[in-house]
Formats: structure tokens, sequence, C-alpha cells
């Protein structure tokens, strides 16, 4: 395995859609839009237009990395299912960086890392305790907080966290949610079944 791989990092936890290129070492491509909706669509175009912009090629990958979340639960499913499709493909390994992860190697030291949530909401992530959803009041008593509004260095943060992970034989990548689903399994009687 080559000790300075290229990999290919990218999310879409949030409303935006992110992404980095590493190769020996150094970020080579990155971008990032931002969108409230349709990263379904823009990814693999996007992911495209990184690699061409490096003169990469999908076959010259070494590893996938993406954003787990906490965030946006379409926006996670999205990057995670493309991350692991990816791997599957490019016969390559694909590691999953948290926020928390990713935004904690780029905070200043003394801030903690903090993902907005809905309804006045911040996800944080504290040493010793797991990711926890706080009022963003409840969240400003414990430190100062880091919010990052810049998608294209967490994406550069997430494809450094690879580099450091991807041999190291981690599971799939899986999203991370701290907070249950807002959609609930539908109430109506589902139909009856015809035998033939």
């Amino acid at each position: 395995m080559p000790s300075d791989p290229t990999i290919l990092a990218f999310d879409t936890s949030a409303a935006h859609c992110a992404a980095a290129l590493l190769r020996d070492d150094e970020i080579v491509a990155s971008r990032a839009e931002a969108m409230s909706r349709g990263q379904a669509e823009r990814l693999m175009p996007l992911l495209e237009e990184v690699l061409a912009g490096a003169d990469c090629a999908w076959k010259d990958l070494d590893a996938i990395g993406v954003g787990v979340g906490p965030g946006n639960f379409t926006g996670i499913r999205i990057s995670v299912s493309a991350a692991r499709g990816l791997a599957l493909g490019l016969a390559v390994p694909a590691v999953g960086v948290t926020g928390f992860d990713a935004l904690a190697s780029i905070a200043p030291t003394g801030q903690i890392p903090a993902i907005p949530a809905p309804r006045e909401q911040v996800y944080v992530g504290t040493d010793g305790a797991g990711p926890r959803l706080i009022t963003r009041d409840e969240a400003a008593a414990l430190a100062p907080l880091f919010f990052c509004s810049d998608p294209e260095l967490q994406a550069k943060a997430i494809a450094r966290i690879t580099a450091c992970r991807w041999t190291t034989g981690q599971n799939a990548p899986a999203p991370l949610y701290v907070r249950p689903a807002d959609a609930a399994p539908s109430s109506d009687v589902p139909p009856a079944l015809l035998d033939e």
C-alpha cells in the first residue's frame, strides 16, 4: 500500500455538497457548493469535477473518506451510500469521519466542536460524553463553541483524517444519528394481499 495515498473525501451532512482530494499528503483540489436540496443529483458530478481538476481518475484512488454526521438525515444517507458504493466498485476502503472529529482537527484549542441543529439546538461532542443534542444556551455554558461555516474546510479535514485511518481496517461507514428521525411510519392500514 502506498505511504502517500490518494484520497477523495466528501460531505453532504448539511446544506452543502463538499469534496476534497488529497494526494501525497497535500490537498490538490477541493470544492463546495451551498444547497438545501439536490445533493443526490449533484454529488457525483462534483466529485468528477474535483478529480478532473487534479488530473486524477477514479482508478487512482486509494481510499474514500466521508462525513457521517450528525446533521441532515437525507444528506448523511446520500454521502454514506455513495461512499460505500464507490468503495465497493473501486475495491478501496471507505472511512467514515464524524463531524466532531473533522471539526476537532481544525478547532482552536479550548473550543468544543458544535454542529447546528434544528430548533435552536446544537450537536456537541465533548470528551468522555458521547455526542449530544442540546440547546444553544446549554452548549454555550460548557465552553466556547466552534462552528465551521466553510464546508470545503471540513471536507479537507475529512480527507486528512482518512489518510491517517484508511489502513486500519475499519468497518464500512455508517450514519451517525444523534436524534430520532422526524419521519414516522405510516399509520394507514396496509392493503390486503390477495392470494392467487
